[in-house]
C-alpha cells in the first residue's frame, strides 16, 4: 500500500494499483485505517525488568501470595521498605495475567445432590411451606403441606400466622402417627428454610427413626413435588388474590386439598387420583378401566387405529435426582413453582 501511495500522485490511483496488482477497493480501505499508535517510549522514572521482577518475586512469595497488592504495599510501608506504588504492582501482575482473587478464602465443599426413590406410600415425603396473601398488603398466612412422593397424596396440612418451628414439629409428628409410620421406614425431604433446618424438627425426626434430607442451596429442582404442588394450587380458578382472614384460608385449603386428594386424575399416576394410588386401589380401578375400553373396543373396534386399548400404567417408582446411570425409566413430574402461606391441624383421612 506505501508503493500505491507514492506512485499514485504521478500516474493516478488506477494506473497505480493497476501496476501493482492492488484492488482499488483494497487501496482506498487502507486510506480510511486509523495510523498506528507510535509505541510509547519507557519513562526514565520506570522500573527497571531487574526491579519489577523483584517486585514481582516479593508479590508471589509464600508470605504474601494470598494478599492484594494494597495490604503488600500497607505491610512494607510498616516495615519501612518501599518497592512501588501498589497500582504498579496492579501492573506488574496483569502483564502476567495475575490479577485475580488472591485473599485465601474458605472454601465449602460442594453440596451433595439428594438422590431419593420411593417404591411405594409412605417411604418418601416431601415437605414445604408457600406464603398465602393476606388481607392488607406486607400481611400473610403460611401454608405447610406435606405429600407422598410416591402417590401425590397431601398426607398432612396446616395454615398459621407464621413460620415456626415448633409447629412444623407438631405437624409431622401427627402425620406420621396418622399415618402409621414406623422407625426406619421413612425419608423426609425439605428444602433449606430455617423451620425445615431448625433442631426442634432434627430432633423429632430422630426420635421418630426418620431420615431428612434437604436440597441443595438455590437449588429449587431438588425439591420437585412440593414445588409442582404449590404450583396446581396457586393456579385453581378459583384461588384469590388475597384471603379475607385466617379461616378464610383455612377453609379454602380444606376444600383443594379435599379435591386434589380425592378428585384430581393425576397425569402422573396414570391418570388416577392421589388416594387411589396412596391406599393400593389402583390396580383394582386399572382392571376396571381396563375392562370399559375392551367393551368399547367390541363395539367399535375401528375407532381404535392402535388396536387393543390399554388404560395407562402405573408408576413402578418416583426418583428426585434420578442418578443417569440408572435404567430404570423415568416418570413425569408436574412442573410447578414455588410460592410460601399456616394452628388448625388437618390430616386427611
Amino acid at each position: 500500500m506505501q508503493a500505491a501511495e507514492q506512485l499514485a500522485p504521478t500516474v493516478g490511483v488506477s494506473q497505480a494499483c493497476r501496476a501493482l496488482g492492488i484492488p482499488r477497493s483494497s487501496f482506498y480501505y487502507a486510506r480510511r485505517l486509523p495510523p498506528e499508535p507510535a509505541l510509547r517510549p519507557t519513562p526514565a522514572r520506570a522500573l527497571s525488568p531487574t526491579e519489577r521482577e523483584q517486585v514481582h518475586q516479593v508479590l508471589n512469595s509464600p508470605r504474601f501470595q494470598d494478599d492484594p497488592p494494597r495490604q503488600v504495599y500497607a505491610s512494607l510501608l510498616d516495615e519501612g521498605i518501599y518497592l512501588c506504588h501498589w497500582r504498579t504492582m496492579y501492573r506488574i501482575l496483569a502483564a502476567s495475567t495475575e490479577v485475580r482473587e488472591r485473599r485465601n478464602h474458605l472454601q465449602h465443599p460442594p453440596y451433595a445432590k439428594p438422590e431419593l426413590l420411593a417404591t411405594g406410600p409412605n417411604q418418601l415425603y416431601s415437605w414445604d411451606i408457600t406464603k398465602l396473601k393476606g388481607p392488607t398488603k406486607w400481611t400473610y398466612y403460611y401454608l405447610y403441606v406435606i405429600l407422598d412422593v410416591f402417590s401425590r397424596y397431601v398426607v398432612g396440612w396446616l395454615v398459621a400466622e407464621r413460620e415456626s418451628a415448633l409447629l412444623a414439629e407438631m405437624l409431622l409428628a401427627e402425620t406420621c402417627a396418622k399415618q402409621g409410620i414406623e422407625p426406619g421406614q421413612l425419608t423426609i425431604h425439605a428444602d433449606r428454610g430455617s423451620s425445615m433446618r431448625s433442631k426442634t424438627v432434627a430432633l423429632l425426626l430422630a426420635d421418630l427413626g426418620v431420615t431428612k434430607t434437604h436440597s441443595r442451596p438455590y437449588t429449587s429442582t431438588d425439591n420437585p413435588f412440593s414445588e409442582a404442588q404449590f404450583r396446581t394450587l396457586k393456579y385453581r380458578p378459583d384461588y384469590p388474590d388475597r384471603f379475607g382472614s385466617l379461616p378464610d384460608a383455612r377453609s379454602w385449603a380444606r376444600d383443594f386439598f379435599q379435591w386434589y386428594n380425592h378428585e384430581h386424575h393425576h397425569s402422573a399416576l396414570g391418570l388416577l387420583t392421589p388416594a387411589t394410588v396412596h391406599y393400593g386401589q389402583g390396580e383394582e380401578i386399572r382392571t376396571h378401566r381396563q375392562q370399559v375400553l375392551l367393551d368399547a373396543y367390541a363395539v367399535h373396534p375401528e375407532r381404535f387405529v392402535r388396536g387393543i386399548p390399554t388404560p395407562p400404567e402405573l408408576p413402578k417408582e418416583v426418583w428426585i435426582n434420578k442418578p443417569k446411570s440408572s435404567a430404570t425409566p423415568e416418570h413425569d413430574m408436574e412442573p410447578e413453582t414455588l410460592t410460601i402461606a399456616i394452628p388448625e391441624l388437618a390430616l386427611p383421612g
